[in-house]
């Protein structure tokens, strides 16, 4: 909760505001009873018989809700005194009756509640600030450790990475280096995702963000051949990292193989466009559309060996979704992702 409500709470959690000495309770408790005895004269003459404490009460709260238990106890008994020895029958006088011990007697069990109130009050709201305080500190710990492990994690398929390509250099065969390739291509973007990903409060992140640095990142580690993208569509729709990081695979794969197979070595025009697309029924399209030279005659996603594009296949499956691949409106081809915002 933010606002002014939010930072009443916070302020009301400093009571008491202060702790001062026996002498300053004392003398702030003898200047708040006369305060409160001249109120009770000033309106004296306004009121009813049998209400001589009335001006008193919010003395002996006030006191012990900012000063407090001691500061209460001390203002409770000086204004105990004073409305005994001039408000009570017959006034000006400490004889003591029966009516006026009663009198005293309820006094006394209100004040005194009033002071054990706020002081079990103010006592729960140093044990709640204490335990928020430790709770953001553990949180704190958690995100620090959090990112470390997501740090050493990316780091790791990083080196796996690299491994393979040291591993490519001695091998001859053209098909074991591509999978080599492919394999060590897939493991950094994985990489990279988890960076990108990681969000301690565990929150989704914004798809058409997440999108637009996953392209640049499948492009730039794909080829260097300028490849332009756009990300269009508007959408609040999250996903949890562990619906994210399948999706993101399945778009990085999709953007992939558009580079590898979409796209003639002599085009220049080369363009990824990444739609973001709502549907009915709480589901999300992702299409990845490129001008390239389309698919080859005959092409079916059920026959194709692309081992990324079987991949793909996979991962929408897990999400509870769909993943197609058919030519585009006009040239190129369009692939298409469709899961559950649930995912």
């Amino acid at each position: 909760m933010t606002g002014p409500f939010h930072n009443l709470g916070r302020w009301t959690e400093r009571y008491p505001l202060a702790r001062l000495g026996f002498a300053a309770d004392f003398a702030v408790a003898v200047v708040g009873v006369a305060i409160a005895t001249r109120v009770r004269f000033a309106i004296d003459t306004q009121l009813p018989p049998g209400f001589p404490f009335l001006t008193y009460f919010p003395v002996v709260l006030i006191a012990a809700f900012v000063l407090g238990t001691r500061a209460g106890i001390i203002t409770a008994i000086l204004a105990g005194v004073a409305s005994y020895y001039w408000f009570l029958h017959p006034g000006g006088a400490f004889d003591l009756t029966h009516n006026g011990a009663i009198a005293m007697a309820f006094y006394s069990f209100i004040t005194g509640t009033e002071i054990a109130l706020v002081h079990w009050m103010q006592r729960s709201n140093r044990l709640l600030v204490g335990q928020r305080e430790a709770t953001a500190r553990l949180a704190e710990t958690r995100e620090l450790l959090f990112r470390e492990l997501q740090h050493r994690v990316s780091n790791n398929l990083q080196m796996v990475a690299a491994l393979l390509t040291v591993q490519r250099r001695q091998i001859a065969d053209e098909s074991a280096k591509a999978a080599l390739d492919e394999a060590s291509r897939r493991l950094q973007t994985i990489g990279k995702i988890s960076r990108q990903l990681y969000d301690p409060a565990g929150s989704g992140q914004a798809l058409d963000v997440f999108l637009d640095q996953l392209a640049r990142d499948v492009i730039e580690s794909s080829t260097d051949r300028p490849i332009g993208h756009l990300v269009s569509g508007v959408t609040d729709a999250g996903l949890s990292p562990e619906a994210a990081i399948p999706l993101a695979l399945v778009v990085a794969e999709s953007i992939a193989n558009a580079i590898e197979h979409g796209f003639a070595k002599e085009q220049r025009d080369c363009m990824l466009q990444i739609r973001l697309q709502p549907l009915r029924d709480a589901r999300l399209a992702v299409e990845i559309e490129d001008n390239g030279r389309g698919l080859p005659d005959g092409f079916t996603l059920a026959n194709s060996d692309s081992l990324g594009l079987r991949i793909a296949t996979m991962l929408a499956d897990q999400l509870g979704g769909s993943f197609s691949l058919k030519p585009g409106a006009t040239r190129g081809a369009l692939a298409r992702i469709e899961l559950p915002l649930a995912a």
